[in-house]
């Protein structure tokens, strides 16, 4: 299967997930939420801030494989609009998947040594390598956290550190209070988007760019 039919059967995905995730049943969902609630000040950014004040923020589970699904379409998101947007990348590990929150605590340990987003994209990248197992997969994350350079001594010393876990559970904290109830679930400029389409994700941010 080459390169453009990969990526359209994952566009396919992607589309199939936005139209028939769950929404929240809370009433407000639609409703637009303060910013400083969606994101905070040690919200992980990936790459670097956009120029405009537009901000997609995206709750994940590095062990949803909707997550996974729609990671490449993210990453096509962020090529197409470097510069001009901010994506921000907050945790909402799913309690019934077993490695998400070891994931997540793995990438917050990574970013304290600044390097959340190289764990970030080997997290995704690797998913289907660890995701779906009932056993700990915490020494793959070590491994990773290795491979990416990070000082395994302090890397250690963050993920048994129980503010790293308070950490992560504050951003499941905030997306619950949010409304969010699944992931991915995507908030653009404060606001909660209810998508039926992929396409519908990308005008919406070109909307919020005036174009």
């Amino acid at each position: 299967m080459n390169v453009g039919a990969v990526f359209a059967f994952l566009l396919v995905v992607v589309i199939i997930f936005l139209v028939t995730r769950p929404t929240s049943s809370d009433p407000n969902a639609n409703s637009t939420t303060a910013p400083n609630e969606v994101i905070r000040e040690d919200s992980h950014i990936l790459g670097e801030p956009g120029a405009t004040d537009v901000t997609l923020v995206e709750f994940l589970d590095f062990e949803c494989e909707a997550c996974g699904a729609a990671f490449p379409f993210i990453e096509s998101l962020r090529q197409k609009y470097a510069g001009e947007v901010t994506f921000v990348a907050r945790y909402f590990p799913i309690p019934s998947h077993q490695n998400a929150l070891n994931a997540a605590i793995a990438a917050e340990a990574a970013g304290r040594q600044d390097k959340f987003e190289e764990m970030y994209m080997k997290l995704f990248e690797t998913q289907t390598q660890w995701a779906e197992q009932q056993d700990s997969k915490a020494d793959v994350f070590r491994q990773y956290a290795d491979e990416l350079g990070l000082d395994l001594d302090q890397y250690d010393a963050d993920v048994a550190d129980p503010t790293t876990e308070e950490r992560v559970l504050s951003d499941q904290t905030d997306g619950t209070a949010l409304g969010v109830s699944g992931t991915p679930t995507l908030f653009l400029n404060g606001e909660l988007l209810e998508l039926r389409s992929a396409d519908d994700l990308t005008s919406a941010i070109d909307a919020a760019l005036g174009r």
